[in-house]
């Protein structure tokens, strides 16, 4: 199973001569009984975001369980994304206030380990139970700046093992823009970004480094950068290339950022079961860039919490990934 998601991790989808999206059913070994089965869906990121993925998955597990029938009614699921309704004047000033936040941080020279190359990408994953449930509970471990700053701590030691400097550590983060408790639509990306800097010293003292980020990200809020990254993706899509490129001058002379990081959440409940069968585990695992060609990634279901390391061939040894996802385990206070 792992091969085979390494295999999809490395085939490229290329839109122009192939269906965006891609399935892959694995069964467990014939005769036996409850042999788990695996589905492994892989697509093109422009087509859908992780939680449209969900949203699609329980859309064909609901036509599963209804054949022949009209399982939505009269109100089906919204499919696509509503377009923007407001005047192209304003569209446009929000997106080059978003061009101009972006030249603004790319003032910034991120670091992280420097051995960004193109390869083949890894990835492991390993799960983990709450060491206390009732602790585990706290908000503040269950928030993404809790874990950004965690992971950031984590990757200090590889960068501190190859002699990077206490440089800012720059990456984006992405923004759902669901309203909360519902689906959203399945297709189109629902997501805006931010970006969070510190520097690697910033994670000696994780509470106080969270809230920081936090208060990060409710700046931008307050300053209407979230919304005009929203607009400047949908409405710009920031191309061609070397438009945003100009805008900023890293992305093509030095790393991008400084690493990924991103929480995909709870596993939907109404997706416990799917295609008439119970989920034991499902994860994402994202491709990443060249550059930094680092990523670390969370999400829970039924019970266990997932973490999924990333990274390109070369950037990472085995070492290293063990040593994250130890420090990990253990600041999340996981067995």
């Amino acid at each position: 199973f792992h091969q085979a998601v390494d295999a999809e991790l490395n085939a490229a989808i290329d839109p122009r001569r192939e269906g965006p999206l891609r399935f892959l059913i694995l069964d467990g070994p014939p005769g036996r009984a409850g042999a788990a089965s695996a589905l492994v869906m892989t697509w093109f990121h422009p087509l859908m975001d992780p939680r449209g993925a969900q949203n699609l998955l329980h859309h064909l597990s609901v036509l599963d369980d209804h054949p022949g029938d009209a399982p939505w009614g009269t109100a089906p699921p919204v499919f696509a994304l509503i377009q923007d309704g407001r005047p192209l004047r304003e569209r446009g000033r929000l997106a080059r206030q978003s061009v101009a936040y972006m030249r603004s941080v790319s003032r910034i020279l991120s670091v992280s380990p420097r051995l960004a190359r193109n390869g083949p990408v890894w990835f492991r994953r390993e799960s983990f139970v709450d060491r206390d449930p009732a602790a585990s509970a706290n908000r503040a471990t269950r928030e993404i700046w809790w874990r950004l700053a965690v992971v950031g701590k984590a990757l200090r030691e590889v960068a501190i093992g190859r002699g990077v400097a206490d440089a800012p550590v720059f990456l984006p983060i992405a923004v759902d823009l669901r309203r909360k408790g519902e689906p959203g639509p399945t297709f189109g990306n629902m997501l805006a970004f931010h970006f969070a800097r510190f520097r690697p010293s910033d994670t000696a003292d994780i509470p106080r480094l969270a809230s920081a980020l936090r208060s990060q990200m409710a700046d931008a809020v307050r300053q209407g950068q979230i919304e005009a990254n929203e607009v400047a993706m949908t409405f710009l899509q920031y191309r061609p290339l070397p438009m945003i490129r100009r805008a900023v001058r890293w992305i093509s002379g030095g790393d991008a950022f400084s690493f990924n990081c991103a929480d995909v959440a709870e596993f939907p409940a109404p997706l416990a079961r799917c295609f008439g069968r119970r989920v034991v585990n499902a994860y994402h695992v994202p491709a990443v860039p060249p550059r930094p060609g680092i990523g670390v990634f969370f999400n829970r279901c039924a019970g266990r919490n997932n973490l999924v390391v990333a990274w390109i061939d070369g950037v990472l040894s085995e070492d290293d990934v063990t040593r994250i996802v130890e420090i990990v385990r253990e600041e999340m206070g996981w067995l």
